[in-house]
């Protein structure tokens, strides 16, 4: 699926579209700095029902989120150097307790994810839009 954002409301329409497609508890979101990973984030849990506060986790980490179905788990892997710092904030704990984990800046841990069931987005910033991916 692809998506094209010119103005912030435009992202209801992309989570509109992509919650009936959100089977895996595991949602990659790639993409630039300030291309609008956690925009899209509040977004998503706002229409999962979430009533906290979203802000991006890149300071801590990983921020939680309560959902009427359950816990969401939103990391910032940006500053972790290698897939041991990932196993050391203990992702897979986190990964087999929520109802949905969405990790921004993947890379570091994505080929640990061989053979798991996940989607993946990417927001490309162009300056005048965002063009989204999602598979």
């Amino acid at each position: 699926m692809q998506f094209n954002i010119e103005k912030i409301e435009d992202w209801q329409k992309v989570v509109d579209s992509l919650l009936p497609e959100l089977k895996h508890n595991i949602l990659l979101l790639k993409g630039n700095l300030g291309a609008g990973k956690t925009t899209f984030t509040q977004f998503l849990l706002k229409n999962l029902g979430s009533e906290d506060e979203v802000n991006s986790p890149t300071y801590s980490i990983v921020n939680e989120y309560n959902s009427p179905k359950g816990k969401i788990f939103h990391f910032d892997l940006y500053r972790l150097k290698n897939i041991d710092e990932v196993y050391d904030i203990g992702i897979e704990e986190y990964l087999d307790n929520s109802f949905l984990c969405i990790i921004e800046w993947p890379e570091v841990y994505e080929d640990e994810l061989y053979g798991i069931d996940y989607h993946s987005m990417t927001i490309n910033n162009t300056g005048e839009s965002r063009e989204i991916t999602f598979d």
